[in-house]
């Protein structure tokens, strides 16, 4: 038996409910789900509060044979240090976080929301909550009109007063956070993320949620990130991108193109239809001994998701070969008694 479990992320299925997406990942063959904190699938708020509808959710897993090993909340992380917070947060937050929209209100809110789901997490038994971190300067990325040191300086300060509380508790919970490496983020390649590691001294509960997608296109080298923070990676989401031939029109940042729109130079695909190097990933995430899930995250502009979603579990499982049990050159020293 393989020691990865692999799970479907529900981010991408919100329009479904909790049980109907359960269903799916059911029939495809998958063993459980990381359950997105939106819509209708998990509400922290009230799990916290009200033990039945907690219940129900685990009922929901029961009755479908699946677990959960992870929770996201990517969409509240965003809210913590984003500056503006604007009409792309209330498209995306709880109305409870989101209030009257004032902008600080609603980063407390957001952290409040986050430290509500390490608690839940616990009561789930679940070890993992993977999502994002938001930024003060990821509006600053182009370093033009000129920004000063002392400008960047205080954004990952911003990072780590805002997010240390958050972290205490995931601490006190026994919960590591899972932060998705991702432009518009305080830590989107590998300088950013070293930096954001180091404002916050390094703390055990932090750790990164790897996610290849994000790193193809900024030209970051997926599996050397693995060897690279081989102690941070806490959770494993397969997300493809492909890389189109390059017309010498379009860049990297995507031109304010549409998803799908052939003019641009790259796009998520389905899992195992891009050019993301996943066998030597898989290999790299084995020799540095994770162990935990692997979760196929969905998107794909060209691609139904009922037929991407049930052909990933099979491309993931047949990458999880069982490791040997010996080393291949063992066999060499039989001879020797001859």
């Amino acid at each position: 038996m393989t020691t990865h479990p692999v799970t479907l992320f529900t981010g991408q299925w919100a329009d479904l409910t909790l049980d109907e997406v359960a269903q799916h990942a059911s029939e495809w063959g998958y063993d459980g789900l990381e359950i997105a904190c939106s819509a209708e699938h998990l509400d922290v708020w009230r799990a916290a509060e009200d033990d039945a509808y907690l219940q129900s959710r685990r009922d929901i897993l029961e009755r479908h044979g699946l677990r959960t090993w992870a929770l996201s909340n990517h969409l509240t992380g965003q809210a913590v240090c984003d500056d503006p917070i604007d009409f792309r947060h209330r498209a995306i937050l709880r109305s409870k976080v989101w209030g009257d929209g004032e902008p600080e209100g609603v980063r407390q809110r957001a952290a409040e929301e986050l430290k509500l789901t390490a608690v839940v997490a616990r009561k789930l038994g679940v070890d993992v909550i993977t999502g994002f971190t938001g930024s003060k300067i990821w509006p600053y990325v182009a370093m033009f009109p000129p920004v000063g040191a002392e400008v960047i300086d205080a954004g990952y300060h911003d990072f780590a007063d805002r997010w240390n509380p958050i972290l205490d508790v995931f601490d006190g919970e026994g919960v590591r956070y899972a932060h998705e490496v991702h432009p518009g983020e305080i830590a989107y390649d590998y300088w950013t993320c070293v930096r954001a590691l180091e404002a916050i001294d390094h703390r055990d509960a932090f750790g990164f949620n790897w996610d290849p997608s994000h790193m193809m296109w900024q030209g970051v080298d997926p599996v050397a990130f693995i060897v690279e923070f081989a102690d941070r990676i806490v959770h494993v989401d397969c997300k493809d991108t492909r890389i189109r031939p390059r017309s010498g029109r379009a860049g990297v940042l995507g031109s304010h193109l549409p998803w799908g729109d052939p003019r641009r130079g790259w796009d998520f695909v389905s899992t195992g239809h891009g050019d993301v190097p996943w066998e030597d990933a898989f290999r790299a995430l084995r020799a540095v001994r994770y162990s935990g899930p692997i979760s196929v995250e969905w998107e794909d502009a060209g691609m139904d998701r009922l037929h991407g979603a049930a052909e990933a579990v099979q491309f993931v499982r047949s990458l999880l070969w069982e490791l040997p049990t010996a080393s291949f050159d063992a066999a060499f020293a039989s001879n020797q008694g001859s």
